[in-house]
């Protein structure tokens, strides 16, 4: 969606076009005639920006590129928490059926679709339209790493946990991290000039898989005494470098910084987009009407079958690893093989995607 507002109208996809062109004639079923012109409107269009040439970065998109970087890096730090770190931890502790239940944790960022017309009608204008959801999204977080910091450790110490309380703090994380993902994302469409709005989706591969990389491969190789004694100590103690709780709090205060930092330093400017607001029931009812689009149908299903070969591999295998007897700072090193692959092929995928044809790789 992105990379297509990036193009503007010129690459709307047949279904979408075929309706706008059907709506300005006022005609109730397009004609063969009309079929025909409307192929021949995007074959141009598809000539067209294939001979445009990319047009290179300015000062203030790069600087915005950089702040969309920082925001989503924000948001992958609670996921790799979520998602890979407290799962490594608790494994000694806890049962393949506690792990699961653990794992509805994670499932906000599945359903953040069912509240994001929400996010995208309700706002305060003097705020701006994004910072309204991002300011109050991350101070909250921040105040719930701070909190979660100072317990967390003697919650983790216990030779019973809570997996109840741990499943619905983290629900909580993950569901104001799903928020902040809708608010950034519809902010990178005014954020980066027209020519550049493809290059967010580079800066949410590179921002979320390094805060998932800081919070699930560095942060276990740290937390590991075996690591931590071989590497940075002559004396060997029971006890990584970086704690749980300690990890949280430098987080928060992280969080608070790029928080005032976007409150007092960070003007978000006005776009055509506030100028037509609509409310959250029309925005519920334009879902509906994209999600009945062929093209979307096939997506979706392109989607849904995309994970299908991997996940058992992603969920699982690791944890059976760590069954067998890897070790946690082994498992955590072996992530940096696959880091650099994810940061170099996800900003290739966004170049090859880009097009008239996104599909064809």
């Amino acid at each position: 969606m992105m990379t297509r507002k990036a193009r503007g109208d010129t690459l709307l996809a047949d279904d979408e076009r075929e309706e706008l062109m059907l709506t300005r004639r006022g005609s109730p079923s397009p004609s063969p005639e009309d079929r025909s012109e409307l192929h021949a409107s995007l074959a141009m269009d598809e000539k067209e920006v294939a001979a445009t040439p990319a047009a290179p970065m300015s000062a203030k998109d790069t600087w915005n590129f950089a702040l969309l970087v920082v925001l989503y890096l924000l948001q992958g730090v609670p996921v790799g928490l979520a998602f890979g770190s407290i799962p490594f931890l608790l494994k000694a502790k806890m049962s393949y059926t506690q792990i699961g239940v653990f794992s509805l944790a994670h499932y906000p960022y599945s359903m953040k679709f069912l509240w994001s017309p929400i996010v995208d009608a309700v706002y305060n204008k003097d705020i701006g339209r994004r910072k309204s959801w991002i300011v109050p999204i991350q101070l909250l977080t921040g105040f719930m790493f701070l909190w979660l910091g100072t317990n967390i450790d003697d919650w983790m110490s216990q030779d019973q946990i809570a997996v109840g309380t741990l499943t619905a703090v983290f629900f909580v994380l993950i569901f104001f991290s799903a928020t902040q993902d809708i608010a950034v994302d519809g902010w990178a469409l005014t954020l980066l000039s027209k020519d550049n709005v493809s290059y967010a989706s580079t800066a949410q591969t590179i921002g979320l898989n390094s805060g998932y990389f800081l919070s699930f491969t560095v942060f276990l190789a740290f937390n590991s005494p075996a690591f931590s004694n071989k590497y940075f100590r002559t004396e060997p103690l029971d006890y990584g470098l970086v704690p749980l709780g300690g990890y949280l709090k430098f987080w928060s205060m992280i969080y608070f910084a790029i928080t005032l930092w976007l409150v007092f330093l960070k003007k978000e400017e006005r776009s055509h987009l506030d100028e037509n607001d609509i409310d959250i029931k029309s925005v519920y009812k334009i879902i509906l009407k994209i999600i009945r689009l062929p093209h979307m149908k096939s997506y979706m299903l392109v989607l849904l079958m995309a994970k299908v070969g991997f996940i058992a591999n992603s969920a699982v295998t690791a944890l059976k690893l760590l069954e067998k007897g890897f070790s946690k700072e082994d498992l955590a090193l072996a992530v940096l093989i696959d880091f650099p692959f994810q940061i170099i092929f996800g900003y290739y995928a966004v170049r090859w995607s880009s097009g008239a044809r996104p599909l064809k790789p």
